[in-house]
C-alpha cells in the first residue's frame, strides 16, 4: 500500500506547480481526480504539455466550469474530497462559484490549497508572472549566474516546483492532518515568492554574520570558489567539483597532482589563479577519464550528466531513480521501497464515473 492511499484530492488542471503537485500526490498513492477543460483546444494544450509523465497516475475528467450542471457535480466531488488544489489567479474560483466559502460549506473538513506566484494577498496578488519573476522578487535570482552578466534562471525548478508545488504538498498534507484532529478544514495560501524566500534562509543567516555578500559570483556556494564549481574537460564534457571541507579539498588536490602550498584553499585573493590552474588540469583529460579517476575518493568530483545520460547512470539505475520508460520515478523511498514503482499513464473519465469512483 502506498503512503497516501485513501486520500482523495481534487485537482483543477493547469500548468506549472499544480500539475507537478498532483503528480507527486498521485505517485504517493493519493486518489487524485484531475478536472480538465471540456473544450478540446484547452484539453489538447494541457495534455501536450503534461503528457504521460506529469499527468500520470490520475484520470482526467473534462468539465465545463461555466455550466451550472457541471459546477453542481464538481461540488458533489468536493463533498467527497479531503483536499483541493488549484493555481488560478486570485478570485477566479470565486467567480466560478467554487471558492473556499462555497466548497467548505459543502465539506467543512476540506483543505483548499491555492498555489500561485504572488499569493492571495499583497500589491502584486493579481499581477501576472512566471517562475523567473517570483525568483527575482524573493532575492534568490540575484544569486544565480556570473558577476559580469545578467542573472540566469535555474530552469523553473526553484519557483514552480520547490517553492510552489513542494511547499504546496507540505501545506496540504499538514492541513489534512489538522482536519483529522479538529474536523475543520483550512485554506492554504502558497505563494512561490514566500516558498523561495524561505529556501534562502541559510544565505540570510550567512549575510547576518558577514559571510555572504549581495555581489554575485563572490560567495562560497555560488561558483566563485575554485573548489565549488564546474570545469570543462578535453572532450567538451564537464565535471562538478564540491570539495568544500579541507579533507575533501586535499583529496581533490591529490587527484589533480597539485599541492596545498601551491593552491591554499582559503586564500580568497588567489582563487582566480587557482581556478585557472584547476581548469587547465581538467582540460587535459576527457570527462569519463576524470570520473573514473576520482571514483572512490573523497574529492567530491562527479560528471555533469545530460538528462538522457542521467537515466542510464549505474547509481540511478541501481536505485530505480528513473522508471523503465526513462521518466523520473516516484520518491522518496519508504522502508527502502519506492512508492508504487511504475505509475499508470493518464486515463479519462466522465464526471459521472468520477463521482461513482468516490461513492
Amino acid at each position: 500500500m502506498k503512503p497516501l492511499s485513501g486520500l482523495r484530492i481534487l485537482e483543477f488542471d493547469g500548468l506549472g506547480p499544480v500539475t507537478f503537485l498532483g503528480m507527486v500526490l498521485a505517485d504517493l498513492g493519493a486518489d487524485v481526480v484531475r478536472l480538465t477543460r471540456s473544450d478540446s483546444a484547452g484539453a489538447a494544450v494541457f495534455t501536450e504539455v503534461g503528457g504521460a509523465i506529469l499527468h500520470r497516475g490520475r484520470p482526467a475528467v473534462p468539465v465545463d466550469l461555466k455550466s451550472e450542471a457541471d459546477r453542481g457535480r464538481v461540488l458533489d466531488l468536493v463533498g467527497q474530497s479531503h483536499g483541493l488544489i488549484e493555481g488560478f489567479r486570485p478570485g477566479v474560483m470565486e467567480r466560478l462559484g467554487l471558492g473556499p466559502e462555497v466548497c467548505m460549506s459543502r465539506n467543512p473538513a476540506l483543505v483548499f490549497a491555492r498555489v500561485t506566484g504572488w499569493g492571495q494577498t499583497g500589491p502584486l496578488a493579481n499581477s501576472v508572472g512566471h517562475d523567473i519573476n517570483y525568483l527575482a522578487l524573493s532575492g534568490a535570482l540575484s544569486t544565480f549566474g556570473e558577476a559580469d552578466r545578467p542573472a540566469r534562471p535555474p530552469l523553473n525548478l526553484v519557483g514552480d516546483y520547490a517553492g510552489g508545488a513542494l511547499m504546496g504538498a507540505i501545506g496540504l498534507l499538514s492541513g489534512i492532518l489538522q482536519a483529522r484532529t479538529t474536523g475543520r478544514g483550512t485554506v492554504i495560501d502558497v505563494a512561490m515568492t514566500d516558498g523561495v524566500a524561505l529556501m534562502t534562509a541559510l544565505f540570510h543567516a550567512l549575510k547576518a554574520r558577514g559571510l555572504w555578500t549581495d555581489q554575485r559570483d563572490a560567495n562560497l556556494l555560488d561558483g566563485s570558489t575554485p573548489f565549488y564549481r564546474c570545469y570543462r574537460c578535453r572532450d567538451g564534457g564537464e565535471v562538478a567539483v564540491g570539495a568544500l571541507e579541507p579533507r575533501f579539498y586535499a583529496a581533490l588536490l591529490a587527484g589533480l597532482g597539485l599541492t596545498p602550498e601551491d593552491c591554499p584553499q582559503y586564500d580568497r585573493g588567489r582563487w582566480p589563479e587557482i581556478a585557472d590552474r584547476f581548469a587547465a588540469v581538467f582540460a587535459s583529460r576527457d570527462r569519463e577519464d576524470w570520473a573514473a579517476h576520482f571514483e572512490g575518493t573523497e574529492a567530491c568530483v562527479t560528471p555533469v550528466l545530460g538528462l538522457s545520460e542521467a537515466v542510464s547512470h549505474p547509481h540511478n539505475r541501481a536505485r530505480g531513480t528513473f522508471n523503465d520508460q526513462g521518466a523520473p520515478a516516484p520518491t522518496p523511498l519508504f522502508d527502502g521501497v519506492r512508492p508504487g514503482g511504475e505509475t499508470t499513464p493518464p486515463s479519462a473519465l466522465d464526471i459521472g464515473e468520477a463521482l461513482e469512483r468516490w461513492r
